[in-house]
């Protein structure tokens, strides 16, 4: 998780550290993670590959393999600089909201399979109402996530 001397060196080292272990306990692989997270302290002109490197006391290759991810996600953007040969990288803006949003088409699917599995156990009540309410909540959150959302971006702008 980086050194004492890394961590004096980049503010905010610890606390990203410890944000970046509850995505991975979330499901998010913990490298891109890291790396996410260490975006979210970034200066304004966000950081190069290996200045990422350095801050989470990694190789060039992991922060390579986590950039492709988290740019493959649409959570960070490469940032091209006039005069500055090397990319940096930041966040996307509103990576957290489409973050958020981009799951209500997982959501939606699983509603339909927990339906199925109701379907198929109709002999154990119990279990299809269990089914059933999965479902409505899924569903529910399919609805109500974008919602959400939007109804931040018109409070907070």
């Amino acid at each position: 998780m980086g050194d004492a001397h890394a961590n004096a060196a980049h503010p905010g080292v610890e606390a990203a550290e410890q944000a970046a272990a509850m995505l991975a306990a979330a499901g998010m692989p913990r490298m891109p993670a890291r790396v996410m997270m260490a975006l979210v302290g970034s200066p304004d002109e966000g950081y190069t590959a290996a200045e990422l490197a350095e801050r989470l006391g990694v190789s060039a290759a992991a922060v390579s393999g986590a950039v492709r991810y988290l740019i493959s996600m649409r959570l960070i953007q490469r940032l091209s600089r006039p005069g500055d040969r090397r990319d940096r990288y930041d966040l996307v803006d509103d990576a957290w909201g489409g973050m958020i949003t981009s799951n209500s088409p997982l959501y939606a699917a699983l509603a339909t399979q927990m339906d199925r599995i109701a379907d198929e156990n109709a002999d154990a009540p119990v279990s299809v109402a269990r089914a059933r309410e999965i479902a409505d909540f899924l569903r529910y959150l399919t609805q109500r996530m974008p919602q959400l959302v939007d109804e931040w971006r018109a409070g907070s702008g």
